[in-house]
Protein backbone atom coordinates (compact mmCIF):
# COMPACT_ATOMS: atom_id res chain seq x y z
CA UNK A 1 0.00 0.00 0.00
CA UNK A 2 3.00 1.80 0.89
CA UNK A 3 4.62 1.49 -2.16
CA UNK A 4 1.52 2.23 -4.15
CA UNK A 5 1.35 5.87 -2.61
CA UNK A 6 4.63 6.05 -2.82
CA UNK A 7 4.10 5.56 -7.04
CA UNK A 8 0.98 8.00 -7.44
CA UNK A 9 3.10 10.59 -5.55
CA UNK A 10 5.94 10.13 -8.21
CA UNK A 11 3.59 10.19 -11.08
CA UNK A 12 1.38 13.46 -9.87
CA UNK A 13 2.23 16.49 -11.97
CA UNK A 14 1.82 19.57 -9.84
CA UNK A 15 4.51 19.40 -7.05
CA UNK A 16 6.97 17.29 -8.92
CA UNK A 17 10.70 18.45 -8.48
CA UNK A 18 11.24 18.20 -12.83
CA UNK A 19 7.69 18.30 -14.19
CA UNK A 20 9.47 18.85 -17.70
CA UNK A 21 10.78 15.15 -17.47
CA UNK A 22 7.73 13.50 -15.66
CA UNK A 23 6.24 14.81 -18.93
CA UNK A 24 8.70 12.98 -21.23
CA UNK A 25 8.42 10.33 -19.30
CA UNK A 26 4.50 10.03 -19.34
CA UNK A 27 4.92 10.33 -24.04
CA UNK A 28 7.44 7.59 -23.91
CA UNK A 29 5.83 5.52 -21.83
CA UNK A 30 2.42 6.18 -24.15
CA UNK A 31 3.85 6.70 -27.62
CA UNK A 32 5.83 2.99 -27.61
CA UNK A 33 2.95 0.97 -26.81
CA UNK A 34 1.26 0.69 -30.53
CA UNK A 35 -2.17 0.01 -29.64
CA UNK A 36 -1.63 3.22 -28.29
CA UNK A 37 -0.39 5.21 -30.70
CA UNK A 38 -3.33 4.03 -33.46
CA UNK A 39 -5.95 4.99 -30.27
CA UNK A 40 -5.00 8.44 -29.87
CA UNK A 41 -5.04 8.52 -33.78
CA UNK A 42 -8.40 7.33 -34.45
CA UNK A 43 -9.59 9.94 -31.32
CA UNK A 44 -7.91 12.86 -33.13
CA UNK A 45 -9.82 11.85 -36.59
CA UNK A 46 -12.84 11.30 -34.72
CA UNK A 47 -12.92 14.61 -32.80
CA UNK A 48 -11.75 16.60 -36.19
CA UNK A 49 -14.61 15.19 -38.71
CA UNK A 50 -16.87 15.96 -35.67
CA UNK A 51 -15.86 19.63 -35.54
CA UNK A 52 -14.58 20.48 -38.74
CA UNK A 53 -17.07 18.49 -40.95
CA UNK A 54 -20.09 17.39 -39.70
CA UNK A 55 -20.73 20.37 -37.45
CA UNK A 56 -20.10 23.37 -40.01
CA UNK A 57 -22.22 21.59 -42.11
CA UNK A 58 -24.94 21.33 -39.14
CA UNK A 59 -24.40 25.38 -38.75
CA UNK A 60 -24.79 26.09 -42.02
CA UNK A 61 -28.16 24.25 -42.18
CA UNK A 62 -29.11 26.22 -39.22
CA UNK A 63 -28.57 29.23 -41.08
CA UNK A 64 -30.12 28.29 -43.90
CA UNK A 65 -33.24 26.99 -42.27
CA UNK A 66 -33.74 29.98 -39.33
CA UNK A 67 -36.67 31.06 -38.81
CA UNK A 68 -37.99 34.41 -36.43
CA UNK A 69 -37.15 35.08 -33.10
CA UNK A 70 -38.68 34.30 -30.03
CA UNK A 71 -39.65 36.04 -26.75
CA UNK A 72 -37.26 35.18 -24.14
CA UNK A 73 -38.31 35.47 -20.31
CA UNK A 74 -34.23 36.55 -19.28
CA UNK A 75 -33.56 38.44 -22.67
CA UNK A 76 -36.61 40.54 -22.66
CA UNK A 77 -36.00 41.97 -19.22
CA UNK A 78 -32.13 42.70 -19.84
CA UNK A 79 -30.23 44.74 -22.26
CA UNK A 80 -27.97 43.47 -24.64
CA UNK A 81 -24.56 43.83 -23.66
CA UNK A 82 -20.94 43.52 -25.88
CA UNK A 83 -19.28 40.61 -24.91
CA UNK A 84 -18.28 39.22 -27.92
CA UNK A 85 -14.76 39.29 -27.05
CA UNK A 86 -15.23 37.13 -24.41
CA UNK A 87 -17.56 35.11 -26.45
CA UNK A 88 -14.44 34.38 -28.86
CA UNK A 89 -11.32 34.59 -27.05
CA UNK A 90 -13.03 32.78 -24.32
CA UNK A 91 -13.55 29.91 -26.09
CA UNK A 92 -10.01 29.66 -27.74
CA UNK A 93 -8.69 29.85 -24.30
CA UNK A 94 -10.36 26.88 -23.27
CA UNK A 95 -9.45 25.29 -26.44
CA UNK A 96 -5.83 25.67 -25.35
CA UNK A 97 -6.11 24.45 -22.07
CA UNK A 98 -8.17 21.48 -22.87
CA UNK A 99 -5.37 20.95 -25.87
CA UNK A 100 -2.89 21.41 -22.64
CA UNK A 101 -4.17 19.33 -20.16
CA UNK A 102 -4.17 16.13 -23.13
CA UNK A 103 -0.36 17.25 -23.74
CA UNK A 104 0.17 17.30 -20.06
CA UNK A 105 -0.59 13.25 -19.71
CA UNK A 106 -1.29 11.84 -23.39
CA UNK A 107 -3.07 8.66 -22.11
CA UNK A 108 -6.09 10.75 -21.19
CA UNK A 109 -6.33 12.45 -24.37
CA UNK A 110 -8.59 9.83 -26.21
CA UNK A 111 -11.02 9.55 -23.43
CA UNK A 112 -10.91 13.43 -23.50
CA UNK A 113 -11.38 13.72 -27.40
CA UNK A 114 -13.75 10.79 -27.66
CA UNK A 115 -16.23 12.95 -24.99
CA UNK A 116 -15.68 16.00 -27.06
CA UNK A 117 -16.57 14.19 -30.22
CA UNK A 118 -19.76 12.67 -29.10
CA UNK A 119 -20.59 16.03 -27.58
CA UNK A 120 -19.83 17.99 -30.80
CA UNK A 121 -22.17 15.19 -32.83
CA UNK A 122 -24.88 15.34 -30.71
CA UNK A 123 -24.78 18.93 -30.41
CA UNK A 124 -24.71 19.02 -34.63
CA UNK A 125 -28.09 16.78 -34.67
CA UNK A 126 -29.64 18.81 -32.10
CA UNK A 127 -28.61 22.07 -34.19
CA UNK A 128 -30.07 20.49 -37.17
CA UNK A 129 -33.46 20.24 -35.80
CA UNK A 130 -34.04 23.24 -34.38
CA UNK A 131 -34.18 26.37 -36.37
CA UNK A 132 -34.96 29.29 -34.50
CA UNK A 133 -33.59 32.62 -35.49
CA UNK A 134 -31.86 34.95 -33.29
CA UNK A 135 -33.05 36.93 -30.96
CA UNK A 136 -34.10 40.65 -32.11
CA UNK A 137 -31.58 42.37 -30.30
CA UNK A 138 -27.85 40.69 -29.70
CA UNK A 139 -24.46 41.03 -30.13
CA UNK A 140 -23.15 41.66 -33.26
CA UNK A 141 -19.19 39.85 -34.24
CA UNK A 142 -16.86 42.37 -35.70
CA UNK A 143 -14.09 39.31 -36.38
CA UNK A 144 -14.76 38.79 -39.84
CA UNK A 145 -16.45 36.04 -42.20
CA UNK A 146 -14.45 32.96 -40.89
CA UNK A 147 -15.47 33.58 -37.30
CA UNK A 148 -18.48 34.81 -37.42
CA UNK A 149 -20.27 31.70 -39.38
CA UNK A 150 -18.04 29.46 -36.47
CA UNK A 151 -19.38 31.52 -33.47
CA UNK A 152 -22.54 33.15 -34.69
CA UNK A 153 -24.82 31.06 -36.93
CA UNK A 154 -28.02 29.77 -35.88
CA UNK A 155 -26.84 27.22 -33.76
CA UNK A 156 -28.41 27.90 -30.73
CA UNK A 157 -30.06 24.68 -29.08
CA UNK A 158 -28.41 23.88 -26.72
CA UNK A 159 -25.35 26.18 -25.67
CA UNK A 160 -22.07 24.58 -26.32
CA UNK A 161 -20.35 27.59 -24.86
CA UNK A 162 -21.86 26.27 -21.67
CA UNK A 163 -22.13 22.90 -22.12
CA UNK A 164 -18.02 21.81 -23.36
CA UNK A 165 -16.55 23.20 -19.99
CA UNK A 166 -19.40 21.42 -18.15
CA UNK A 167 -18.12 18.28 -19.84
CA UNK A 168 -14.48 18.65 -18.96
CA UNK A 169 -15.79 18.96 -15.12
CA UNK A 170 -17.73 16.37 -15.40
CA UNK A 171 -14.23 14.22 -16.79
CA UNK A 172 -11.95 15.72 -14.47
CA UNK A 173 -14.35 15.58 -11.36
CA UNK A 174 -12.21 13.85 -9.01
CA UNK A 175 -9.53 16.93 -9.48
CA UNK A 176 -11.04 19.53 -7.42
CA UNK A 177 -8.95 22.31 -8.85
CA UNK A 178 -9.59 21.72 -12.44
CA UNK A 179 -13.84 20.84 -11.43
CA UNK A 180 -13.77 24.48 -10.17
CA UNK A 181 -11.81 25.56 -12.55
CA UNK A 182 -14.44 24.24 -15.46
CA UNK A 183 -17.64 24.92 -13.43
CA UNK A 184 -16.73 28.44 -13.67
CA UNK A 185 -16.23 28.64 -16.51
CA UNK A 186 -19.39 27.02 -17.79
CA UNK A 187 -20.92 29.36 -15.76
CA UNK A 188 -19.17 32.29 -17.20
CA UNK A 189 -20.27 31.33 -20.64
CA UNK A 190 -23.28 30.87 -19.69
CA UNK A 191 -24.02 34.30 -18.09
CA UNK A 192 -21.78 36.08 -21.15
CA UNK A 193 -24.30 34.25 -23.84
CA UNK A 194 -27.43 35.48 -22.18
CA UNK A 195 -25.46 38.99 -21.82
CA UNK A 196 -24.85 39.40 -25.15
CA UNK A 197 -28.33 37.73 -25.96
CA UNK A 198 -26.39 35.27 -28.10
CA UNK A 199 -28.39 31.99 -26.82
CA UNK A 200 -32.00 31.97 -25.33
CA UNK A 201 -32.21 31.09 -21.84
CA UNK A 202 -33.28 27.36 -22.42
CA UNK A 203 -29.73 27.19 -24.66
CA UNK A 204 -27.67 27.41 -21.76
CA UNK A 205 -30.36 25.95 -18.85
CA UNK A 206 -30.63 22.87 -20.88
CA UNK A 207 -26.72 22.41 -21.30
CA UNK A 208 -26.08 21.18 -18.32
CA UNK A 209 -28.69 18.36 -18.64
CA UNK A 210 -27.61 17.38 -21.83
CA UNK A 211 -24.21 17.20 -21.50
CA UNK A 212 -24.39 15.08 -18.25
CA UNK A 213 -26.18 12.68 -20.24
CA UNK A 214 -23.72 12.65 -23.10
CA UNK A 215 -20.55 12.23 -20.13
CA UNK A 216 -22.63 8.79 -19.09
CA UNK A 217 -22.86 7.58 -22.75
CA UNK A 218 -19.17 8.44 -23.35
CA UNK A 219 -18.83 5.77 -20.20
CA UNK A 220 -20.62 3.48 -21.30
CA UNK A 221 -19.28 3.76 -24.89
CA UNK A 222 -15.70 4.27 -23.88
CA UNK A 223 -15.11 1.94 -20.82
CA UNK A 224 -11.17 1.03 -21.83
CA UNK A 225 -10.38 5.08 -22.32
CA UNK A 226 -12.54 5.76 -19.04
CA UNK A 227 -10.84 3.47 -17.40
CA UNK A 228 -7.21 4.72 -18.17
CA UNK A 229 -8.53 8.24 -17.65
CA UNK A 230 -9.01 7.46 -13.97
CA UNK A 231 -5.43 6.96 -14.05
CA UNK A 232 -5.14 10.42 -14.60
CA UNK A 233 -2.47 11.90 -12.31
CA UNK A 234 -2.50 15.75 -12.39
Amino acid sequence: MEAAKQLIKRERLWGHKSPHLEIARRHRRHWVEEHRFLETLISIAAFSICYFVIFPYSINFANTHAGGSVPDIVLSNIPVYNVVDFFVYGMFALITFIAALCVLDPKGSPFILNCLSIFVLIRSVFVSLTHLGPFTTHAVSDFGPTITNAFFGADFFFSGHTGAPFLMALIFWDNKTLRYIFLVWSVFFGVIVLLGHLHYSIDVLSAFFITYTIYRICIWLFPADYMLFNKYKL
